[in-house]
């Protein structure tokens, strides 16, 4: 009889295991896959960049273009992707270079030299049926006081905002603000 209890208490432990593992591993296919999903996706949208004075990197600037900056400072603007296979938005391509995109702009009296660069991102982040254009840099005189979304509509015609982020930069993309993709495949590591 005391073999047959320890019989019944090793099946039963056996059994438990079992139904353990074959639960962690259903539980552990459907965390993969749901992994997998989300590192599969992500957002198309316009990454905000600053650079100081002297700086020759990006800084991504979290706080979105409400931020004051100095004279001789540039601003960058990509159109970028961040998502689970990707999580750090792409800088501008040109780094930022205050002499060579301001030279030939004076200072004035209460007015700051900002300069200007606007990354509309690689084909393979274009909406359907759209072509990222050419890359603008200029150079704006700006107000004292003047922050990045100041700075930015001195520099461009038209920009579409919604809820206070930008949408579009020169109509670019044409009809969409931050959305959810696929992670193009060029993007990949």
């Amino acid at each position: 009889m005391k073999k047959f209890k320890t019989l019944s208490i090793t099946v039963i432990i056996i059994s438990a295991l079992l139904t353990s593992c074959s639960s962690q591993s259903q539980t552990d296919t459907a965390v993969e896959a749901t992994t997998t999903d989300s590192a599969d996706k992500g957002y198309r949208y316009w990454g905000y960049f600053q650079a100081a004075p002297g700086d020759t990197q990006w800084t991504p600037a979290m706080t979105g273009p409400s931020v004051k900056m100095a004279d001789g400072a540039v601003e960058g603007w990509a159109f970028t992707f961040s998502g689970g296979a990707v999580p750090d938005a792409s800088a501008p391509t040109s780094k930022p270079d205050f002499d060579s995109i301001c030279s030939g702009t004076d200072s004035s009296a209460g007015k700051k030299r900002v300069g200007v660069f606007i990354d509309f991102g690689a084909s393979a982040l274009a909406p359907d049926g759209e072509t990222p254009p050419n890359p603008i840099s200029t150079c704006v005189l700006a107000d004292e006081k003047a922050v990045g979304a100041d700075v930015l509509s001195l520099a461009v015609k038209e920009i579409k905002s919604d809820k206070g982020m930008v949408c579009g930069i020169s109509g670019y993309p044409k009809n969409e603000c931050g959305v959810e993709i696929s992670t193009p495949a060029q993007l990949k590591k």
